[in-house]
């Protein structure tokens, strides 16, 4: 089947949409930085720091250079390294368990609630265990809010507590979310997030965030993002990196938080109108009561063995489509050797075999979402 000429091609996230929206107000933010020349850490990064702060309500936000970055700060901060366990999902994607490994710990990992795609947090207990039996002193949780999903931080704060475990939330692409009526960032010690172009509230480039209610944990994770400083920059009190975000990508975020609002609630439409057309075809994603989603990713289950005609049939029909995650961790090459929490990852394993993701953005029309409707109907009733 070949696409209609007619048809105008669907991009899987409409970058280009929100651009041609914020030109006029990110050229001009833009434009004051090229102006000023304060590129590192110039007063729109502080701005934004405020900014983001009021938005999701913690105490201190520090920003840096990216999501990756702001897993490794909290992570440097907290004194996690080696001898030591991180707890983690195996259904995402590698960063969540890099960055253990980046700072001499040892993922631990751990299976994920197949309704939610979010870590499970009866798991937490078996990969303490596990963990114990390697030798390995249990430090940190690492959750995920996937999809754009909060995970059940309640549940995780209970298990986490019950094991004196720090929890650093990995809210790359759940910012923006909604649990028990508290948006995303202050659940858990840290919130780290991510700036990346393709996430909900994302930059020209990468850039990352990790919010607080810690002020010493703040102030330690300050230093360490400029090479360990103390009172004085050349007065390096403990050993650091170069992570910080640029005054250009500060200035721009700047622009897309003040309609990040607007453009959660237009992802949300999007959502409902696919959770009308599809439920009946196939598993669609479910919000537990009081969380919210800011649908980073669409992703629907389909019978394991039917994914790869289902995309083809798609791409023939001009529609997109993309697999998160195809392999979980704990099966890569580079993070096999790593230990399984008891109780396995039977969950992770299947969902990697069965999910596949729709186009979702904020500036989806329902037009061009019907298009991907009835392509994703007709490929399943084949």
């Amino acid at each position: 089947m070949n696409v209609r000429p007619e048809l105008p091609p669907i991009p899987f996230i409409d970058l280009a949409a929100q651009r041609r929206r914020l030109k006029p107000a990110v050229d001009v933010a833009v434009a004051k930085v090229l102006d000023h020349c304060q590129f590192v850490m110039g007063p729109e990064v502080r701005a934004f720091e405020a900014e983001l702060a009021a938005f999701c309500g913690a105490k201190h936000v520090v920003t840096c250079a990216s999501g990756t970055d702001a897993l490794v700060l909290p992570l440097r901060a907290f004194g996690i390294g080696p001898g030591d366990a991180v707890i983690c999902p195996s259904f995402t994607f590698c960063a969540t368990a890099e960055v253990a490994v980046l700072v001499g710990a040892t993922p631990v990992f751990v299976d994920v609630d197949p309704a939610t795609f979010n870590i499970d947090a009866r798991g937490i207990a078996g990969a303490v265990e596990a963990a114990k039996a390697a030798g390995l002193t249990p430090k940190a949780v690492i959750p995920v809010d996937l999809f754009g999903l909060a995970a059940d931080h309640g549940a995780i704060a209970a298990a986490a507590a019950a094991h004196g475990l720090k929890i650093i939330d990995d809210a790359a692409q759940g910012f923006g979310a909604i649990y028990n009526n508290r948006r995303i960032g202050t659940f858990g010690h840290v919130t780290s997030t991510s700036f990346f172009p393709a996430k909900p509230l994302g930059c020209y480039g990468d850039g990352g965030a990790v919010m607080t209610d810690d002020a010493e944990i703040a102030d330690l994770m300050r230093s360490i993002r400029v090479h360990g400083s103390g009172s004085d920059r050349y007065d390096n009190v403990r050993i650091g990196l170069a992570s910080r975000l640029d005054t250009i990508q500060a200035a721009v975020l700047i622009e897309k938080l003040k309609i990040f609002p607007d453009e959660i609630e237009a992802r949300n439409r999007v959502a409902r109108r696919y959770a009308e057309a599809l439920g009946d075809v196939t598993v669609v994603p479910t919000v537990p009561s009081g969380s919210t989603s800011v649908w980073a990713q669409y992703t629907i289950r389909l019978k394991a063995g039917t994914r790869d005609a289902f995309a083809a049939a798609l791409k023939a029909d001009g529609v997109p489509t993309a697999i998160y995650y195809p392999i979980p961790l704990h099966k890569q090459q580079a993070y096999k050797q790593f230990p399984v929490g008891k109780g396995g990852v039977a969950n992770s394993e299947k969902l990697a075999a069965e999910v596949i993701s729709l186009p979702m953005h904020p500036y989806l029309d329902e037009p061009m979402q019907g298009r991907i409707i009835d392509s994703v109907r007709r490929a399943l009733k084949q």
